[in-house]
């Protein structure tokens, strides 16, 4: 009899904890006046990781142990995918080897129940329209019904136009549409992200679930009020925002960590309710690098392993993402 009622806990726990996922808790992603929200009509204030270019030393951290370590040691909700598209073995190059990655991550991904931005880390995406629909026509049809996806069709669009931008996201947001009608898609903005307010003032119109990425450096001087009463303008306009990178160093990814100004950024987008991803898992030798060079490509990192932006990214999204010391 006992050992009956212990497998009866045993299955009822591992259910309850199953449960326990971010898409399991949240589910379906909408937008909805405004905003990102859950199948509660709440913000889902997802916060998690950004992987680094899936090239170069980045591409080591794309397989299922690391996501199961920044899963479990980590707490993320969810993860971005950046794929590589126009450097030596990115997309252009090697199409099926970066398909093969990026979906294998995103399976591992799924099984640990977290949301997956699958972005298509260009900053020329308008010249490789046709490559992109394919790709994310590809990846829409394969994950067809998985709540789990969320698509970044451009990452960091240079200085470029609006009009160009917007006319490229449409044809994007088509073809993806063919086959999901419903998970979230991030478009870009000029400027990398952060002419948001632009956006904000003709906005990509005749689609459901439509978000905009919004992109910042902590420490970087050009990225402070000015830059953060742009994203302000954008939402009392009522375009929702997806932070879908932001780095605790400056904009070329080193420079200062200064803890004052990641305070300011993290306490603005607690207070906005936003999501976010940190930019990035790598190991190279920068200031947004999460690990120290040389950390397994396999997770299971202590804090030895982790640079002062891991660590310090770590007890943040441990803290539920309240700021820390």
């Amino acid at each position: 009899m006992k050992t009956v009622i212990s497998i009866l806990l045993s299955f009822v726990f591992t259910a309850t904890f199953a449960q326990r996922t971010p898409v399991s808790t949240h589910g379906q992603l909408n937008v909805s006046k405004g905003r990102i929200v859950d199948k509660n009509n709440l913000p889902p204030q997802l916060r998690g990781i950004s992987m680094s270019w899936s090239i170069w030393g980045g591409h080591k951290y794309y397989n299922p142990q690391v996501i199961d370590w920044l899963t479990t040691d980590f707490e993320v909700s969810v993860i971005r995918l950046s794929m590589a598209v126009e450097h030596e073995h990115g997309y252009l190059a090697d199409s099926a080897g970066q398909y093969n990655l990026i979906t294998s991550s995103i399976d591992a991904a799924i099984k640990n129940g977290l949301y997956v931005i699958v972005d298509w880390h260009d900053h020329h995406a308008i010249q490789h329209q046709t490559k992109a629909i394919n790709f994310f026509s590809q990846i829409s049809k394969r994950y067809t019904g998985k709540q789990n996806i969320i698509y970044e069709v451009f990452n960091e669009p240079e200085r470029v136009n609006w009009k160009d931008v917007k006319e490229y996201s449409i044809q994007v947001i088509k073809a993806i549409r063919k086959f999901d009608q419903k998970n979230l898609i991030v478009a870009g903005s000029p400027s990398w992200d952060q002419d948001v307010d632009v956006a904000a003032k003709d906005p990509i119109t005749g689609f459901s679930n439509i978000a905009y990425s919004f992109h910042f450096y902590a420490s970087d001087p050009n990225h402070q009020e000015k830059l953060m009463s742009k994203a302000d303008e954008a939402i009392r306009l009522g375009l929702p925002l997806f932070v879908t990178e932001w780095g605790v160093g400056e904009s070329n990814g080193d420079g200062v960590f200064n803890k004052k100004t990641n305070t300011k950024w993290l306490n603005w987008m607690e207070q906005n309710k936003l999501s976010w991803t940190n930019w990035n898992l790598t190991d190279k030798k920068e200031t947004t690098a999460l690990v120290l060079p040389g950390a397994s490509a396999n997770g299971g990192w202590s804090e030895n392993n982790l640079s002062p932006a891991g660590q310090y990214i770590r007890k943040v999204l441990k803290n539920s993402g309240k700021t820390v010391k």
